[in-house]
């Protein structure tokens, strides 16, 4: 990816807003991920979000994603991608909620491979990011997925693509679910910060899973019902990460 972010940032006509004008802090390209949706009750996620953010809902319902995904080409702004670093496995717990009128992205928790990412994650964001013994395996056009947490907590699923690429429609279900352009943290003392993302329209694919072990969202607390409402896949998309702001929130 390197020497593609001006053409990347040159793509800012689906963004609800502009991307920052101050220079971006880190590159980063997903690769073949899932996201796995389901809907839950805001009643049961509210008491998880801090209070100087608003859970956002679609049709009466809040969301809960597992996103399982590998990273690469992973490097801050002027500095080359460093082995070791550089490329891991990834999978976020998340749900959707907004601030000053910028919806974003809750992480509820992030487990990768890599000891290092993690520590630089936690220290630069304040991301609630776990280290995790984690593999995948390519077969075919499908994935196998693992991670596991030291204390047993786990993930294990196959999955992949079931129909071409497309882009969702602007005001769809699937488009409020991933056109989001910033992340929410908070720090121990409850301060809440915004880091702005920026990447292309995402390429979704109607996905299939089988979905073996999913222990991830109950360590959060969460209780998920079922088999994902909506499943998708994306193979590979290139993204931009700036630094971290301090909201105001008046809280």
């Amino acid at each position: 990816m390197r020497g593609a972010a001006p053409a990347l940032l040159a793509q800012q006509a689906h963004r609800p807003w502009p991307a920052p004008r101050r220079p971006w802090a880190l590159r980063q390209v997903w690769h073949d991920l899932l996201f796995a949706h389901w809907p839950v009750q805001g009643a049961a996620l509210r008491p998880l979000i801090p209070a100087g953010l608003a859970l956002q809902e679609f049709a009466g319902s809040a969301w809960v994603a597992v996103t399982p995904f590998w990273m690469s080409d992973i490097a801050f702004r002027g500095f080359p991608a460093l082995p070791g670093v550089s490329r891991f496995d990834e999978l976020n717990v998340r749900t959707y909620v907004t601030c000053q009128n910028r919806p974003g992205v809750w992480f509820f928790s992030l487990d990768a491979g890599n000891r290092l990412a993690v520590l630089v994650a936690r220290r630069l964001y304040g991301l609630p990011y776990l280290p995790a013994r984690m593999w995948h395996r390519a077969e075919g056009d499908a994935l196998l997925y693992h991670a596991e947490r030291a204390d047993g907590a786990g993930f294990d699923a196959s999955y992949g693509p079931i129909g071409p690429p497309a882009q969702s429609v602007p005001g769809s279900l699937e488009h409020w679910l991933t056109e989001r352009y910033c992340l929410y943290a908070a720090s121990r003392d409850g301060t809440l910060y915004r880091a702005e993302i920026h990447h292309a329209p995402w390429p979704l694919q109607p996905a299939q899973a089988r979905i073996r072990r999913n222990q991830l969202p109950q360590a959060s607390g969460i209780h998920l019902e079922g088999e994902p409402a909506l499943l998708h896949f994306s193979r590979r998309l290139e993204v931009l990460v700036w630094s971290r702001e301090r909201l105001l929130t008046g809280g």
